[in-house]
């Protein structure tokens, strides 16, 4: 059974040339539709009870929020990050939404918060670009951004889990997360953690995100597009990007990924890029991989290719590892043939330009 929003249009939507002038030159994150949607949620997480009740379709703007609020004072938040792509028939569908719903559930128990019926999850999604299918752009390499969100929303001061909840799903339109395909450096952090053994490294929560900020300012000093994270506890091995998973590529047909150990995201598009990797022959290898492999990989010519993934940026080939001691990798290092051909077939699946035999796309509008 669906679910049924009550809809509060904007009253001053954005103008035909405002939106035009936005999808010129989107960017990412910068600017948003016309309208949100907001569900409500009562109950208690340790008692396993509660209900989600006044779905709401309403203008975008801003949240009133109490200031003992308790997502303000202890964190309780969490979100997923999908896109929605035109096709060249002017429909527009998202990749592997229940997958992200499954994945924002998983979340959930983790800190503590409500789940959602994934059902609910997705028709939110529909019901927002129903109503705002306008903001989708149909440039190359261009989708509409979508951010579904749930923070404990109870005023009160006390460690425990909050009594109420907020999901909500807010859209932006966006280009190409690093403005080219073009290879990116890596920083590699060797004073900071993502995340530890039995922590919320799995989870998609703003807490993972925030603690990765301090190393991506370091990185961003040093001219690089993303920061890399090490297990010190299993031999410097490879965890993940601050907001990508990372993927290495040998002359032999091997595809190497790092295990998931709980402390790395379980990608939707590390996912998809492995079942599109098995397809196509490849050796895909999921275990732990150390800073040491890396560098003896580039320095015998075995290792060819390194990309990273995710929702954002979809897939984007790495030059160089750099860090205060070293740089591993050629600094001029070409995107990888494996990597671009990869990042094509799964964005041509995205944009229905293949044919989507895995049952991936699910329409929107």
């Amino acid at each position: 059974m669906s679910t049924e929003f009550v809809k509060q249009l904007n009253p001053h939507p954005a103008t035909d040339e405002v939106r035009e002038a936005v999808l010129q030159n989107p960017g990412f994150g910068k600017h948003f539709t016309d309208h949100m949607v907001c569900i409500d949620w009562q109950g208690d997480v340790e008692a396993n009870t509660g209900r989600w009740d006044n779905a709401r379709l309403q203008p975008y703007g801003p949240l009133s929020l109490d200031p003992s609020t308790a997502v303000l004072h202890y964190g309780q938040e969490i979100f997923e990050g999908l896109k929605a792509y035109r096709h060249a028939d002017g429909s527009v569908w998202s990749f592997r939404p229940e997958a992200n719903a499954a994945r924002l559930n998983r979340s959930a128990q983790r800190l503590a918060l409500p789940t959602l019926p994934e059902e609910t999850f997705v028709d939110a999604i529909r019901e927002l670009v129903t109503q705002d299918e306008k903001w989708v752009p149909s440039g190359e390499g261009e989708s509409l951004y979508i951010r579904p969100f749930m923070i404990g929303t109870e005023p009160f001061l006390g460690v425990r889990p909050s009594k109420e909840a907020l999901f909500s799903v807010i859209a932006s339109p966006a280009g190409n997360y690093f403005g080219t395909v073009e290879p990116v450096d890596i920083w590699l952090s060797r004073t900071y953690a993502r995340a530890g053994k039995g922590g919320t490294g799995s989870a998609k929560c703003g807490g993972n995100y925030a603690a990765s900020l301090i190393a991506q300012m370091e990185g961003d000093a040093h001219g690089c597009s993303q920061v890399l994270f090490l297990d010190h506890e299993r031999g410097d091995a490879v965890e993940e990007l601050g907001g990508m998973n990372v993927f290495f590529v040998f002359d032999d047909g091997r595809l190497v990924t790092p295990e998931l150990t709980g402390t790395i995201l379980e990608g939707i598009t590390r996912d998809s890029v492995i079942q599109l990797a098995k397809e196509r022959g490849l050796q895909v290898e999921e275990r732990a991989f150390t800073l040491d492999e890396w560098r003896e990989g580039v320095n015998s010519g075995h290792l060819t290719e390194v990309f990273a993934c995710g929702t954002a940026a979809v897939i984007a080939p790495v030059r160089r590892l750099v860090s205060h001691d070293e740089t591993i990798g050629p600094e001029d290092a070409a995107p990888g043939e494996v990597t671009m051909s990869i990042r094509k077939q799964l964005l041509d699946i995205q944009t229905g330009k293949a044919e989507d035999t895995h049952g991936w796309l699910t329409r929107l509008a």
